[in-house]
C-alpha cells in the first residue's frame, strides 16, 4: 500500500507526543513492505529541535499550503489511502483535497479523541474539524477506544471507528546502560500540560517534598517559571527519542501520568507507558478505565490513587521493582510494538476498501471488529 499522512509532526518530538509515534509507524509499514508520505507544516519551533532523520523521499516539509498543493495532489493520485490527523495545521483543506480525490480511502486518525470530544461538547474551536466533522471519511481511527468510539460515531459523525493505540519502537526503547546524570530514584518524561498538573503535584512533587534525601529528574517542555520545583528535582529541557531509553533506565521508578480528558475518558494509553515498559522500567501509573486490558496491576504495573500510594511504590526493594519492569517488557514486546499496530492498521484498511468497494455486503462495522485490539 501506499499510504499519505497529513499530520502534524513526525520530523520533531518536541512539545508533541505524534512524532514518536509516527516514526515508529513509519518504521514498520516500511518493513513490511509499504510506501509513506508524511506531510509536515515547517514550523519554526519544531525546525529548532529537529531530532529524526529520513534518508527518503518520505517526509515533505512546507512552508504553507498553497506551495504544497499540487504535489500533495500528485501523491494522493496513486495512493491507497490517505490519513488527516488531529492538530494537522492544514487538516481541513487537506480533507477538502481528498474529497477531489478518487482513489484513495479517506482517513481521519484522531491522536487527541478525548481532547476533541472535550472541545466539542464545550462548544470551543476544534481547528482540525468543521461544520461537517467527521462525515466525509471512510475510516475514523481513534487513538483512545471503548466509549470514545461510539461517542465519534455519535457526536461527530463518524461512519466507522476503531482505535489504533499507542504503541512503541523496540529499535529505539529497550533495556540501556545507565548514565549518571538522568540517575535518579523517580522520573517523568512528558510535556507541561495545565490538566495533568494536579495528579503530576500529587504523584511527583509532593512524593520528592515527603523524600527530601532521594533524586529526582523531570524531562520535557515549556513548563513555566512557577512550576513547583523543589531542591531534589531537577530537570531536562529537552530529550530526544535516542536519549530515552538511557533516561528510563536510569531511574528505579518511571512516572505515567494521563491527561485528565483521557483518564475521564479511559482505553487511552500514552506513548510514554509503552515506551517505558518496554526499556523495561517499573512504571507507576495514574488509573484510569482500561488501562488492566493493557498491564496487570502489581505484576506489570504500579497504579498510583494519591501521594500515599506513590510513596508506598517508590519504597519498594529494587528487586521488586525490577520484576515488574521485567514483565511489563515482555508483555509490551508481545503486543504493543509499533510492528503489531501496523499490522492493525492495514488490515483495518483493507477492511474499510472492501467495504466502500461492496457496501450493500459488508458485515459488521468495523467499530465492532476491531475493538478487542
Amino acid at each position: 500500500m501506499k499510504l499519505v499522512i497529513f499530520g502534524l509532526s513526525i520530523s520533531s518530538s518536541w512539545g508533541n507526543g505524534h512524532a514518536t509515534l509516527w516514526r515508529g509507524l513509519y518504521a514498520a509499514l516500511a518493513a513490511l513492505g509499504h510506501r509513506v508520505v508524511f506531510f509536515e507544516h515547517d514550523a519554526p519551533w519544531y525546525a529548532q529541535a529537529r531530532d529524526w532523520n529520513a534518508d527518503d523521499a518520505g517526509l515533505i516539509l512546507y512552508p504553507d499550503w498553497a506551495s504544497v498543493r499540487a504535489r500533495a495532489q500528485r501523491e494522493l493520485a496513486d495512493a491507497d489511502a490517505a490519513i488527516v490527523t488531529s492538530y494537522c495545521p492544514d487538516a481541513l483543506a487537506a480533507r477538502e483535497m481528498l474529497l477531489e480525490a478518487a482513489r484513495p480511502l479517506r482517513v481521519f486518525y484522531d491522536l487527541d479523541t478525548p481532547v476533541t470530544l472535550a472541545r466539542f461538547a464545550a462548544g470551543d474551536t476544534v481547528p482540525w474539524l468543521d461544520q461537517r466533522a467527521l462525515r466525509d471519511f471512510d475510516l475514523v481511527l481513534s487513538y483512545a477506544g471503548g466509549p470514545a468510539l461510539r461517542e465519534l460515531e455519535r457526536v461527530l459523525g463518524a461512519r466507522r471507528t476503531a482505535a489504533l493505540y499507542g504503541h512503541v519502537d523496540p529499535r529505539v526503547h529497550s533495556p540501556a546502560p545507565p548514565k549518571d546524570h538522568y540517575r535518579a530514584d523517580f522520573s517523568w518524561i512528558g510535556t507541561y500540560a495545565a490538566d495533568r498538573q494536579p495528579a503530576l503535584e500529587a504523584l511527583f512533587v509532593r512524593v520528592a517534598r515527603a523524600r527530601p534525601q532521594r533524586r529526582f529528574i523531570i524531562a520535557g517542555a515549556q513548563y513555566p517559571p512557577d512550576f513547583p520545583w523543589g531542591k531534589n528535582v531537577w530537570f531536562v529541557r529537552h530529550l530526544p527519542p535516542d536519549e530515552h531509553a538511557a533516561f528510563l533506565c536510569s531511574s528505579r521508578l518511571v512516572l505515567n501520568v494521563t491527561r485528565a480528558p483521557m483518564a475521564r475518558m479511559g482505553w487511552c494509553p500514552s506513548g510514554r507507558l509503552f515506551e517505558a515498559a518496554a526499556c523495561g522500567a517499573a512504571v507507576l501509573s495514574d488509573g484510569w478505565p482500561g488501562l488492566t486490558g493493557f498491564y496487570k496491576p502489581d505484576e506489570e504495573i504500579l497504579l498510583a490513587r494519591d501521594t500515599q500510594d506513590a510513596l508506598a511504590a517508590i519504597d519498594l526493594p529494587d528487586a521488586a521493582l525490577q520484576r515488574i519492569g521485567a514483565r511489563a517488557r515482555e508483555r509490551t514486546l508481545a503486543e504493543h510494538t509499533s510492528t503489531h499496530r501496523a499490522r492493525q492498521l492495514i488490515d483495518m484498511l483493507e477492511q474499510t476498501a472492501l467495504e466502500r468497494a461492496a457496501p450493500a455486503c459488508s458485515a459488521q462495522p468495523i467499530s465492532a471488529q476491531m475493538e478487542a485490539i
